[in-house]
């Protein structure tokens, strides 16, 4: 699938060092390239049945960051994104709106890539759509049932019977609680919250994901090797991120309302198709709120990236305002967020054009703090701080230093 036009990034003379990121299953920091040469970074992409909010843009901005730094230090990057693009949400909308629910896939997605292209995110390498990868998830569904790491569940009202993965089947590089470090009674708190099904009766543990939805009337299905029937959440991931970036990969990213159960499900698929680990790291970014409450499709309480646009704001500013937040905070959406970032670009855009006089001996050790702070686990608001010290401090814009802030912070200076 295509994905979206990806912004020029300045070539910046120099190095900077390897990025270490905070990695959620052992609460370390850690390099996820291990002294590798390649970084590959998966991160989960949009279920398209709304448009794009500040949460997914805080995300998709964070691992953009990581990309950036770790291209910055020298490292090849493979990167891939997949698109859940059906799923019950996603039905549910079309049903609610009257719309055939390929059609409002199809939308959204266009609108995520002109948000993310505002917001001058670079794309994946891959771009993958989940319905173009129904084939390859059965047969790893098929694989896990020969090996004992799947079963049935009895499915009345289906085409066939359900599929659902055993998280107490041995593996040899996971066990349940690995990568969330969670206790049972949060996970099953969780997995009810988020997707699972943990009531449902006839399977081995209440814990255990749906691998494989058996066809039911008047929801979308394909024939496969195990039947009709759609993928699960969590094998779409395992399946997409091992065949396009081989395993483990550096980084698996996400927003931490990820940790479980999808990335702990999808590490435990992992282990169980590849007898390897998903990932040398797992990295989460904070949720933001808005109005008191966590901006959510479910709850409605939405602050767009298309919305701010269409209001105005330019897209730079949008990118600075999230920027200017610790990605792995949780924190609250005010107006007043644009209305600073609005400001302080104003304040930059001079400084680049030469408004303000200054010397131009310190820019590099300016662009030093700037490359220092990304790779100490993405500190964005530290490179923020770092820029307005030296415009404070009256240190001259010059070219490499405008063209690091762009290749770092994604920020082209006027």
């Amino acid at each position: 699938m295509r994905a979206w036009q990806a912004p020029s990034v300045p070539d910046v003379p120099g190095a900077a060092p390897r990025p270490v990121v905070h990695d959620t299953a052992t609460g370390k920091p850690v390099d996820p390239t291990q002294g590798d040469e390649r970084a590959a970074l998966y991160v989960c992409g949009i279920t398209p049945y709304d448009a794009t909010h500040l949460g997914h843009a805080a995300t998709y901005l964070a691992f953009d960051t990581l990309g950036r730094a770790w291209r910055d230090a020298g490292l090849d990057v493979e990167y891939a994104q997949n698109v859940t693009d059906v799923d019950d949400p996603l039905l549910e909308r079309a049903t609610r709106d009257g719309i055939d629910w390929r059609e409002l896939a199809a939308s959204q997605i266009d609108l995520f890539r002109r948000d993310m292209e505002s917001l001058r995110i670079l794309p994946p390498d891959d771009f993958v759509a989940v319905t173009d990868e129904v084939d390859r998830v059965a047969e790893a569904v098929a694989f896990l049932q020969e090996t004992g790491s799947a079963y049935e569940v009895p499915t009345p009202d289906a085409e066939g019977d359900d599929l659902y993965f055993d998280v107490n089947h041995p593996t040899d590089a996971w066990s349940l609680g690995d990568e969330s470090g969670l206790d049972r009674e949060t996970m099953l708190t969780l997995a009810a919250e988020r997707g699972g099904d943990p009531e449902r009766p006839g399977k081995r543990d209440p814990l255990d994901p749906l691998l494989w939805r058996a066809a039911r009337d008047g929801e979308p299905s394909w024939d496969s090797e195990i039947g009709p029937g759609r993928p699960g959440w969590h094998i779409e991931c395992s399946v997409i991120a091992g065949d396009r970036l081989g395993l483990p990969i550096s980084v698996q990213g996400g927003g931490s309302d990820l940790v479980f159960p999808h990335h702990e499900m999808s590490a435990g698929h992992a282990a169980a198709l590849a007898h390897q680990p998903l990932a040398h790291a797992f990295v989460h970014t904070g949720m933001i709120a808005y109005q008191g409450t966590k901006i959510s499709k479910s709850l409605g309480n939405l602050v767009t990236v298309r919305g701010l646009l269409d209001d105005g704001a330019d897209p730079r500013a949008i990118r600075l305002a999230l920027l200017s937040h610790k990605y792995s905070d949780d924190w609250e959406w005010f107006d007043a967020e644009l209305t600073s970032a609005t400001t302080r670009l104003a304040t930059w855009d001079a400084w680049a054009s030469g408004a303000s006089a200054g010397h131009a001996d310190d820019a590099a050790d300016v662009a030093s703090r700037i490359r220092a702070r990304v790779s100490d686990d993405l500190d964005t608001p530290g490179a923020v701080a770092a820029v307005d010290t030296a415009i404070a401090g009256g240190t001259a814009c010059t070219p490499e230093l405008a063209d690091l802030i762009d290749a770092l912070l994604g920020i082209r200076l006027a």
